[in-house]
């Protein structure tokens, strides 16, 4: 696919801009997206997603959140990357890196994602197991609301559908 714009070169980049409910969709060169102002925020000309994960991360020395170290005292004790270097290369050193810059990824996970917990397809022929347990969680986040609502009725029968699902894991 040629660039949208010059027609020469090829298109790198694909934007979906909605602006009053209208989507446009645009497909352009490095080259024309730096003329128009089409750039990644964060980035200093370039497109990668590295970048792009760097400018997520919005790290600013001193702000730090409450008993946890500074970011740029944050160091892998395995592979010796620093929270810092992460945050520009936007990819970890080792498999340990999560376990050392947890307290700052939950943060990251929410802001990307919108959540810290997958939520999505599970495959049927081995999804048995975990589609029981998301059925329990959403049957106790439900009755917890009608309990908070006082409808308790609703709740009983609620309880009552928790208890034969946990009883159905316990059998298997």
């Amino acid at each position: 696919m040629h660039c949208q714009e010059c027609g020469k070169r090829p298109a790198t980049l694909h934007f979906t801009k909605i602006v009053n409910g209208e989507k446009t969709e645009f497909h352009i060169c490095e080259t024309c997206a730096r003329e128009k102002g089409e750039l990644i925020p964060g980035t200093s000309g370039g497109f990668s997603i590295h970048s792009l994960l760097s400018g997520l991360l919005d790290y600013t020395p001193g702000s730090h959140a409450h008993g946890t170290k500074a970011p740029e005292n944050l160091r892998c004790e395995e592979c010796g990357l620093t929270y810092s270097q992460f945050s520009k290369l936007g990819r970890f050193g080792c498999s340990s890196c999560y376990k050392y810059f947890n307290d700052r990824l939950d943060p990251l996970f929410k802001r990307v994602h919108g959540n810290t917990v997958h939520v999505g397809k599970v495959p049927k022929r081995v999804g048995g197991h975990i589609q029981i347990k998301r059925k329990l969680d959403d049957l106790r986040r439900e009755l917890q609301y009608r309990i908070h609502q006082e409808e308790f009725e609703e709740a009983a029968a609620l309880r009552d559908q928790i208890r034969e699902l946990e009883k159905n894991i316990s059998e298997e």
